[in-house]
């Protein structure tokens, strides 16, 4: 996988460009952007400059118009930036046009969420996982590596040693393709049968985007120590513990954060890890409260469990960093709407939300706050489970 790895130790100042489309507004791509400068962070790079541009849709050469793209290398090269980061994907032909222009690193979106998953890997399942999908992307961006060949656009009558050289490395990361997708076989039989061992005890399952807090609150819940960081993709391998409460033993898994356009090669190399979220009995769904836009993460999630597992599972909306949300109210001579920061918790709760009481916390792990009423929660719909699969042991509960 070193060969293929994309960007290995990014250090570099970095500048991000959205487009605003009739797709997404201009609040949308401020908010992607945000998300796109943490992805940066997280992969080591230091963002100094966004850039925004309102099109139909993106320019087929170069994402962006050329003012726009001018505007952008004047900026690079005044202030010696040496990587752009833009926050779609990106074609090969896009890619080779805007690196021409610019003179710099080029990265889209899907390319850094690679790298950062690369960097993360930990056990062989995921670095195995992680390798498939970086070549999976190289694959159909093989002519932007070999822009150094002279004939790789080579037609009828005119294939030289560039094209041979171009169609030798396609047969080469097919067949690695191949050969990890065989290893993943392997590998998923191996923990298809570790979750058969551990019998018929109700699994529970932490979902959420990436960041809101799940291994924060798996440590709380299991008093482990998963790792856990203020960072996008801290977690990548799934991690299960044997929980306890009251007299109630069960089974509760940590998995990978979802995101915004995640790749469709990460979607699919991965479903074996989300395996746990296809087995679970009880989704606990992690919300971080706090996020201007948590609502929009819900739908990201539930359409992402959705492709995971079409069978619906009872959930448990845990809105999680309650010591976070702002509030700030709305001076009266204020006409402009209000936005998420102009409503008060209290507010919020009596929404939609109000029609969850069974199925709906609000807590703090950071400051363990409702802690113990989550535990009440999780033990009644456990136990719920539990009661329909040995209906002989109900004098077991309180």
């Amino acid at each position: 996988m070193k060969e293929f790895i994309i960007s290995r130790a990014i250090t570099e100042n970095a500048v991000l460009v959205g487009l605003i489309t009739p797709e997404q507004n201009e609040r949308q791509v401020k908010e992607y952007l945000a998300e796109l400068m943490f992805l940066a962070e997280t992969a080591g790079a230091k963002t100094v400059k966004q850039f925004m541009q309102k099109l139909d849709c993106p320019n087929k050469t170069t994402f962006v118009g050329k003012g726009k793209l001018q505007e952008i290398k004047e900026y690079v090269v005044e202030h010696e930036v040496g990587l752009v980061i833009f926050d779609d994907e990106l074609s090969a032909r896009q890619i080779r046009n805007i690196e021409k222009e610019l003179g710099v690193k080029i990265l889209d979106r899907t390319n850094l969420i690679l790298d950062i998953f690369a960097k993360r890997a930990q056990t062989a399942h995921a670095k195995t996982q992680v390798e498939l999908a970086l070549y999976q992307y190289m694959l159909p961006r093989l002519t932007r590596l070999w822009t150094h060949l002279e004939r790789q656009r080579g037609g009828v009558g005119l294939r030289g040693p560039g094209e041979s050289q171009l169609e030798m490395d396609r047969r080469i990361i097919m067949d690695k393709i191949a050969k990890l997708k065989k290893e993943l076989v392997e590998i998923d039989k191996q923990m298809s049968s570790q979750r058969k061992n551990r019998g018929k005890m109700v699994r529970v399952a932490l979902v959420g985007y990436t960041n809101v807090g799940k291994s924060t609150l798996m440590n709380l819940l299991c008093k482990t120590e998963v790792f856990a960081e203020d960072k996008l993709f801290a977690t990548l391998d799934t991690t299960v513990r044997k929980m306890i409460i009251d007299n109630l033993p069960f089974l509760i898994s940590d998995t990978v954060g979802f995101i915004r356009k995640l790749p469709t090669e990460l979607i699919e190399s991965f479903k074996s890890t989300l395996d746990e979220v296809r087995d679970a009995d009880l989704l606990l769904h992690i919300v971080d409260i706090s996020h201007p836009s948590f609502e929009e993460q819900i739908e990201v999630v539930n359409h992402t469990l959705t492709e995971i597992d079409k069978t619906p599972k009872p959930v448990i909306l845990i809105f999680n960093k309650i010591d976070k949300f702002a509030f700030v109210p709305k001076e009266e001579d204020d006409l402009t709407p209000r936005t998420q920061e102009n409503i008060s918790l209290d507010e919020l709760k009596a929404t939609w939300m109000n029609q969850l009481p069974d199925s709906c916390i609000f807590i703090s792990a950071k400051n363990k706050t409702n802690i113990e009423e989550l535990k009440r929660m999780m033990y009644e719909r456990i136990k719920d489970i539990h009661v329909t699969r040995f209906p002989y042991n109900d004098f077991l509960y309180p």
